[in-house]
């Protein structure tokens, strides 16, 4: 079992600021500077109730993917992961792998995690393993997921929400009127599996919310378009989907309405019906978003539920999605240059998954812009696989190169923890790192103020003027 001899920590003040200049910039620039979370899985249920939390190993274990994967490659029984161990057990098991984690993100989060939640400045380890459980759980049992988001600096989140819920806690923290917003996102996924075995009864609860019964696509797009304006009088500025590709096919409505109707009577779809009834409601939606001024973000490339055996096992989010192989560039300058031509493009972020199309993503994204607004469509930033420091170094380099990393919209957590906020940090620090090393190798002016002021920006400034939530 490997541990390192020393229990003090690594995450000091400089961590990842490897010259003066990025050392300034970070720390009088970066620091202080508030959060936008505009996009993660937390729980908006766990922020109304704001109920101690009292167990860092559900706070940090349940439902991290990310941890998990790295527990299994570590060769640790599942039982230990998602099954039923206790509490401490888990954490135990944990702690076992952290060492193993060295040079995976993972390291670097957990250390960061535990030093601005808790001030632990230790190696997580066997060794040290009980003493931080105990230290960790004795700060949650005193603190609220409210205390959380407030201590981090955080004034937005944007949660991931399905059309039919009821966003009633949303509705619950805009009463309490407490010092942060928490938004939801409109985030229609379910209804592009057309050809899964679950999406008449999807529909049947779709016409249940709606207290009218879907049984075509007029019906379904007045019914989206209602719950559209819902979620927008509830805060909703945006919308989110995370599927493999986008499609654009050809199509005409009337087939499409047939192919529709085909999948309420649980008829085959087939594939290239599957591709048209895609196209025809990426298109119809975009649209509904441009019309109430929303923000759209496509997260792309991902291929799911990969292993059987723990999707039997636990259901989806196992953990054992992967980065996929899709070809997307034709595809997306066909769609957003429908929308353009239409004079229907929203305000726009893409994700790649695949860093193979950092360069595609980002030039795309520079094909469609506007005068409308600066930085209009935005190339998103290191999602998932891609988001540790590599990853994000490659796409603000990338960016840089094919576009205008002054305009860009900054970091999200992308998460399920309220533990999380500290990403923001870890991506600050790379940011000020990268402009720090430019300026003192010469191939950017020595000017602090001018760079200050962009760091500020990228963090907070440019995203507060394009989301303008107060609206």
């Amino acid at each position: 079992m490997m541990e390192f001899k020393s229990d003090t920590g690594f995450i000091t003040e400089d961590f990842l600021l490897q010259t003066t200049t990025a050392k300034r910039l970070y720390h009088e620039y970066a620091r202080e500077m508030p959060i936008i979370d505009y996009h993660n899985h937390l729980s908006p249920q766990q922020i109304a109730d704001n109920k101690p939390l009292n167990n860092i190993s559900e706070v940090w274990l349940s439902g991290d993917h990310y941890k998990w994967r790295a527990m299994r490659a570590n060769g640790i029984d599942e039982k230990y992961i998602s099954g039923n161990a206790s509490p401490s057990e888990k954490f135990e098991k944990w702690a076992e792998t952290v060492p193993y984690t060295v040079k995976n993100p993972l390291f670097h989060w957990s250390h960061l995690e535990l030093k601005r939640h808790f001030n632990i400045d230790r190696f997580l380890q066997p060794s040290t393993a009980s003493a931080i459980y105990q230290s960790a759980n004795e700060v949650l049992n005193s603190t609220r997921p409210q205390d959380i988001l407030k201590a981090m600096k955080v004034e937005v989140i944007c949660t991931t929400d399905d059309p039919l819920d009821s966003l009633k806690y949303h509705q619950q923290i805009a009463e309490d009127d407490i010092h942060l917003k928490v938004l939801p996102g409109f985030r229609p996924d379910k209804i592009f599996g057309i050809e899964s075995p679950g999406f008449g009864a999807y529909i049947t609860r779709f016409s249940e919310t709606v207290n009218k019964e879907i049984t075509n696509l007029p019906l379904l797009l007045e019914s989206l378009e209602a719950r559209i304006e819902y979620f927008h009088d509830h805060g909703c500025r945006l919308s989110d989907y995370g599927l493999a590709t986008l499609e654009a096919e050809e199509f005409t409505e009337k087939e499409v309405n047939e192919i529709f109707k085909k999948a309420l009577q649980k008829k085959t779809v087939q594939p290239l019906e599957v591709k048209k009834y895609r196209s025809f409601m990426l298109l119809a939606l975009a649209r509904m978003y441009h019309n109430k001024n929303w923000v759209q973000q496509y997260h792309l490339g991902a291929i799911r539920d990969t292993n059987q055996r723990l999707k039997d096992l636990i259901g989806s989010d196992a953990g054992c999605d992967s980065i996929g192989e899709h070809h997307s560039a034709s595809v997306m300058a066909k769609f957003f240059g429908t929308l353009d031509h239409e004079g229907k493009l929203a305000k726009t972020i893409t994700y790649n998954l695949n860093p193979s199309q950092n360069e595609v993503f980002a030039s795309m994204m520079g094909n469609f812009n506007s005068g409308e607004s600066p930085g209009k469509m935005q190339w998103g930033s290191a999602w998932w696989f891609l988001d540790q420091q590599d990853g994000m170094e490659k796409q603000i380099t990338t960016l840089s190169n094919l576009g205008l990393l002054s305009r860009f919209i900054g970091m999200l957590t992308d998460s399920r923890s309220l533990l999380s906020f500290p990403r923001h940090e870890y991506f600050r620090r790379i940011l000020c790192n990268t402009i720090g090393d430019d300026i003192e190798k010469g191939s950017l002016p020595n000017d602090l103020s001018f760079f200050g002021k962009l760091v500020q920006n990228i963090c907070y400034y440019n995203a507060e003027e394009y989301f303008n939530f107060e609206k």
